[in-house]
C-alpha cells in the first residue's frame, strides 16, 4: 500500500461522524479559496486557513473524540483530504465503486 493510500484509509477512519465530514468539506473548500485569494488578498486569506483549521480541529475534538490525521501523517494528509473531498464533492467515488462493480 502506497503512503498516500495509506493515509487516506486512517484519515476516513478518523472521519466517521457527519458533521466532522461536512466541517472538513468547509475546511477544503476555504482552504482552496486562501490560496486563490493569495495574491489578491493576503490577510482574509490568512483568516481563511485559520478559520479552517478551528473547523477541521474543532470537529475532531467536539464530534470524533479523536486526533486530527495531520499528526499521524503530516503533509500527505492535505493531498489525503482534498482527494476525499474531490471524490465525493464531484461524484469519482461513486465512478470509481461502480466500475469495480461492472469490470468490462
Amino acid at each position: 500500500m502506497s503512503v498516500l493510500q495509506e493515509a487516506k484509509v486512517h484519515f476516513e477512519a478518523s472521519h466517521q461522524h457527519p458533521i466532522n465530514q461536512v466541517l472538513h468539506h468547509i475546511t477544503n473548500f476555504l482552504a482552496l479559496s486562501a490560496i486563490g485569494l493569495l495574491w489578491f488578498n493576503p490577510k482574509v486569506s490568512i483568516i481563511f486557513l485559520v478559520i479552517s483549521q478551528i473547523f477541521a480541529w474543532g470537529g475532531h475534538a467536539v464530534f470524533e473524540k479523536n486526533h486530527p490525521a495531520f499528526f499521524k501523517y503530516p503533509g500527505i494528509t492535505i493531498l489525503a483530504s482534498f482527494a476525499w473531498s474531490f471524490e465525493r464533492w464531484f461524484g469519482f467515488r461513486q465512478l470509481l465503486v461502480k466500475g469495480d462493480r461492472n469490470p468490462v
